[in-house]
């Protein structure tokens, strides 16, 4: 091989669908990759490639990043496995939904975050106990709720704390919801941190809560179907969409109880997309109905989220969302990390709710991850 016919790329990703949402790119092109980064985006690039992977009829994406997550495996008991539930499944970046507190944040950080090859941050429950076993509510003893524990932990742990979690079902605060979420505001504002907050179930209707909420806070389980949700028959509740309006974020939130296709369904018709598009995946969920993020993006997009807009709140959201923007997660820039999802879509299967509904739709798949260039080993659909 002469100089001059030397490859320029390692790899040439050719011919596919590239959904770029951070760019606006949404076009068959080329992505090119070398030395573990994004090289250029654009056409006729593969006869300059030492390896060329054909995706003609695939949507070549941005690796995903899952918005909301539990992957305190072997600690908590709704912990799932982070690799085989996300990185295998093209998620290349999570958060960790409240798992963890400021109790065993030391175990979440040495057994998920430095142990996981994708890149892990999350929300720190509030509760010094975190969410150790469903049965039992972590904030039913209110001074489980320690300031200062919270506020040093994310201070000593910046590169993973990105905000904190309150989940406010009766079960988990009991009576006292609203000193609880006041004193959980109060250590988010403390810390320049946004608050996530768990609804479904709660002891009063969504706009008394929404009532606390800052811009850039994260209502979490936007379409349940459980008590005090977002709307008001077919219609979304002034409520939410003036929250909306002054910034506070929707996070679709999937998990194993808090999806309904009618609510979604209902909203999206209205126009309510999720700010975060997320899966919510546990121990309890993984195997269905959830299973994991590109399913859940595949029953929004078959009740109406446009594959663009679902893309986005599964790539560049969630990114910024995180942080992880400034650290090229979230997007396809020349320059950034080569975390590439290549995704195709199935054929028509039997998708569950969290309801007890099911619809008959497409399913988006992997066949193709790159983290930081190097391929992934995908694990097959758990799918009924």
């Amino acid at each position: 091989m002469t100089e001059q016919s030397r490859p320029v790329y390692d790899r040439v990703l050719s011919g596919g669908t590239v959904v770029d949402p951070a760019s606006g790119l949404n076009a068959r092109t080329d992505v090119a990759i070398n030395g573990g980064a994004i090289a250029a985006v654009g056409d006729g690039l593969a006869a300059d490639a030492a390896e060329v992977t054909d995706c003609t009829g695939r949507w070549v994406l941005p690796g995903l990043v899952e918005g909301h997550t539990h992957i305190f495996q072997h600690v908590s008991k709704v912990g799932a496995p982070a690799e085989e539930a996300h990185l295998r499944r093209g998620v290349v970046a999570a958060a960790d939904a409240g798992t963890a507190g400021a109790s065993t944040f030391a175990a979440f950080r040495k057994l998920v975050v430095d142990a996981t090859p994708m890149r892990v941050v999350n929300f720190l429950n509030v509760s010094v106990l975190g969410l150790i076993d469903f049965r039992f509510g972590e904030l039913m003893n209110p001074d489980t709720l320690v300031p200062d524990d919270a506020l040093a932990t994310a201070a000593e742990n910046p590169d993973v704390v990105r905000g904190f979690k309150i989940r406010l079902s009766e079960d988990v605060v009991g009576d006292n919801w609203q000193m609880l979420l006041k004193k959980s505001l109060q250590v988010a504002e403390q810390a320049g941190l946004p608050l996530m907050v768990h609804i479904g179930e709660t002891s009063e209707p969504l706009p008394v809560v929404l009532d606390h909420l800052r811009p850039g806070d994260v209502v979490a389980h936007c379409y349940t179907g459980k008590p005090h949700g977002i709307l008001d028959g077919d219609e979304v509740l002034p409520a939410v969409a003036a929250a909306r309006e002054r910034g506070v974020l929707f996070d679709s939130a999937h998990g194993k109880s808090n999806l309904s296709f009618e609510v979604a369904r209902r909203a999206i018709a209205k126009g309510f997309y999720p700010d975060v598009l997320s899966s919510d995946t546990s121990a309890r969920n993984w195997r269905g109905p959830v299973f994991d993020l590109l399913t859940s993006m595949s029953k929004l997009i078959a009740l109406g989220v446009p594959l663009t807009e679902a893309v986005a709140r599964a790539t560049v959201r969630p990114a910024g969302l995180l942080g992880l923007d400034a650290e090229g997660y979230g997007r396809l820039e020349p320059g950034g990390p080569a975390h590439v999802t290549v995704v195709e879509e199935t054929a028509e299967v039997v998708l569950p709710d969290a309801a007890g509904n099911t619809m008959t739709a497409p399913r988006l798949e992997p066949v193709l991850v790159l983290h930081g260039g190097e391929p992934v080993e995908t694990v097959p659909w758990r799918g009924l």
